[in-house]
């Protein structure tokens, strides 16, 4: 008979947990994960003071499945201007590739990447100079 409650008092919780998560996470709002691409002037992989870390930000949670990448200062500045950009989504091993604007008539360097929904793993490849690609993993709602 205590059995009995403690299962159906468990059941209930269970179903109160699940009810609540859900509604939680049908409006969340928009995640900015930082990530950073270091330069390797003259073969240099620390970089030199003429040549500072580059600032990007994949930007999560706006729309399912879909992931903005962009720059990572203000006003979403900061990602190098026409970078290649791949990615891979690593629990339905969909992939793609696209390339940042080229930030012309004051509009920041950015791309929406429809990846679907799970780990995504991005990587974002600048086409000037020996720089080393940015990398950031993300759980994409």
């Amino acid at each position: 008979m205590v059995l009995n409650l403690v299962r159906r008092l468990g059941v209930c919780a269970t179903v109160a947990a699940a009810a609540a998560l859900s509604a939680a996470g049908v409006a969340t709002a928009a995640v900015t994960v930082p990530f950073q691409i270091d330069p390797a002037p003259f073969g240099n992989p620390n970089g030199s003071f003429d040549a500072p870390p580059v600032r990007c930000a994949a930007v999560i949670g706006d729309e399912s499945g879909v992931v903005t990448i962009t720059g990572g200062k203000p006003g979403h500045w900061g990602c190098p201007l026409s970078s290649e950009v791949r990615w891979l989504n690593l629990s339905t091993g969909t992939s793609g590739s696209a390339r940042l604007s080229d930030g012309l008539n004051g509009v920041p360097a950015q791309v929406t990447l429809h990846t679907g929904t799970g780990p995504v793993a991005v990587a974002v490849t600048p086409s000037a100079g020996p720089i080393t690609p940015g990398l950031a993993v993300l759980s994409v709602p």
